[in-house]
């Protein structure tokens, strides 16, 4: 075509080229439209609603943690329905008070799988819609159908309950076995040394195994109750459990990126004992308290990164959130001394059922549908994830969640839609604080937390009246760090007029606590039948 042809129909050859370009970015749009979003859901440990910088505080900075605040929905009135780390554990991935299977404290060491393996899990949920799964971190909800003796292979377990791939700490960091698990065998598993349980109080002539020991300002870590499996008790080590975890999440990510997945990253971070990576020392203001934080806070970086580097991040959802609030042990009361508030001016701490032990702090991110730099005061809570993933898989109409407690909140994420959570049952350690919460009103049936409560300095873990003297805390029923002899049976607060629980007004409002009392006990016997 000679010069004079080409720019003849240069106006034709144009207009080729841009709605060809039309097309491709129209299928590519669709194509991003048609693609079912990655999940992330991480999972904090013991994390205090005071515990980050987007939440107020100033002795610890959580940069990584505040843009994902920034760039997506910050709840204020988020909250765990125990106080407690197996039961909220429970909740969130059942969509069910764990009242129900009376879980009420942290697991024991040889506890059964609690997780009905026929039951619907957020797991599940995403395997039914073609997700590839995983679980990384901390499991505390049990292996096996009875007593678990700790034998490979552990199961069933999170393989069996919806997660293609565990990898993590199947108890907790502060207690034995102290080794690590990948889906149903120990990692570094030795069938000629295996795993002896020994017990609190054993007699005989095994020793347990060595496991890493720290200065008791890193709180409490329990002896070793196991012997044997000696190289799995190698290489075990608290300070690399969170690059562990890190690089394990990436990894997963890295290799399930052209699928749609669903990653539940459970951290130990930041329960005790606090054991951060030898470059996180010393980095806050708040003692080994804040420096787990800060490694938790890279954590959550690296993890980020890992989307931007496949390509992920427009298309997933994190959801960043703690499976109850902050724990006032020794580590704790360290940072408090520093001036870091663990749970802000909440009242009350992790086991109790007052808002310190179960408002946590909750933010999602979701670039394009979750209005960014947003805050919502509409109550939420983890239980409702099973349902908010059921909308969120458009699998609705094919799933029943008549036998869940779960509810819906995924409008509340994408818009200013009010909450269709209207009450919500809080669970502390003990079963005769039991709370309900309607609305504004919080109705508590009995004096106290229903927690920890600690108050000689050698005690671990501290809570209740004494707790909330420790950190300058006012309650209209605490004097001098106990509940006063005339103080009311039982407790109601305005947490609209009174978030930080100061009033005690059971006996401005008798109506309202029988009401309460009556729903409450209602909700208890219907949960409860077997």
């Amino acid at each position: 075509m000679n010069q004079k042809r080409w720019i003849k129909h240069l106006p034709h050859l144009l207009g080729v080229f841009i709605i060809g370009v039309l097309l491709i970015s129209c299928s590519q749009t669709n194509e991003s439209k048609d693609t079912p979003p990655n999940v992330i859901l991480i999972y904090a440990d013991d994390l205090g609603y005071g515990d980050l910088s987007c939440q107020g505080a100033t002795k610890v900075q959580t940069p990584n943690i505040d843009q994902l605040a920034a760039q997506g929905r910050r709840f204020t009135d988020a909250h765990t329905v125990s106080a407690v780390c197996t039961p909220s554990r429970y909740a969130l991935l059942t969509g069910e008070y764990p009242i129900r299977v009376d879980s009420w404290g942290p697991l024991p060491t040889l506890s059964k799988l609690i997780i009905d393996t026929a039951t619907l899990t957020v797991g599940k949920l995403f395997q039914q819609k073609g997700y590839s799964t995983a679980c990384l971190g901390k499991w505390h909800l049990g292996f096996g159908k009875d007593e678990n003796d700790w034998q490979v292979p552990l199961t069933p377990g999170p393989n069996e309950v919806g997660f293609d791939y565990y990898w993590g700490i199947p108890f907790v960091n502060s207690g034995s076995p102290y080794v690590y698990v990948e889906n149903k065998t120990v990692v570094g598993h030795d069938p000629n040394d295996p795993l002896v349980f020994l017990g609190r109080n054993y007699q005989g002539d095994l020793e347990p195994s060595p496991t890493p020991t720290f200065p008791k300002e890193a709180s409490v870590k329990t002896e070793n109750w196991f012997a044997g499996a000696h190289k799995a008790h190698q290489i075990y080590d608290d300070e690399k459990t969170g690059t562990y975890l890190t690089e394990k999440a990436t990894e997963w990510i890295s290799k399930n990126k052209d699928n749609p997945f669903f990653l539940y990253f459970a951290t130990t971070n930041i329960h005790h004992p606090f054991t951060p990576a030898p470059r996180f020392k010393g980095t806050s203001q708040a003692g080994l308290y804040g420096d787990y934080i800060h490694e938790l806070d890279w954590m959550v970086g690296e993890i980020v990164k890992s989307l931007e580097a496949n390509g992920l991040t427009e298309n997933t959802i994190i959801i960043f959130t703690s499976d109850n609030g902050g724990m006032l042990n020794l580590g704790g009361r360290i940072a408090v001394e520093k001036g870091h508030k663990i749970n802000g001016d909440l009242l009350g701490f992790k086991f109790g059922v007052w808002e310190g032990g179960h408002r946590v702090p909750f933010i999602v991110k979701w670039p394009g549908k979750v209005p960014a730099g947003t805050v919502s005061d509409e109550l939420i809570s983890n239980i409702d994830m099973l349902a908010t993933f059921t909308a969120l898989t458009g699998q609705e109409q094919d799933l029943s969640l008549s036998a869940k407690n779960s509810v819906n909140v995924l409008p509340t994420f994408l818009s200013d839609e009010k909450s269709k959570r209207e009450e919500l049952l809080l669970a502390p350690r003990k079963e005769k604080n039991l709370g309900l919460r309607q609305g504004k009103w919080m109705y508590i049936p009995a004096q106290g937390s229903g927690g920890f409560g600690g108050s000689k300095p050698h005690h671990h873990a501290w809570g209740g009246p004494a707790g909330v003297q420790l950190v300058s805390g006012t309650n209209s029923d605490i004097e001098g760090g106990k509940i006063k002899a005339d103080s009311p049976p039982a407790q109601l607060y305005d947490l609209e007029a009174d978030p930080n629980q100061t009033q005690n007004l059971y006996n401005e409002y008798p109506d309202v606590v029988a009401h309460m009392d009556a729903r409450l006990n209602e909700m208890r016997t219907n949960l409860t039948k077997k």
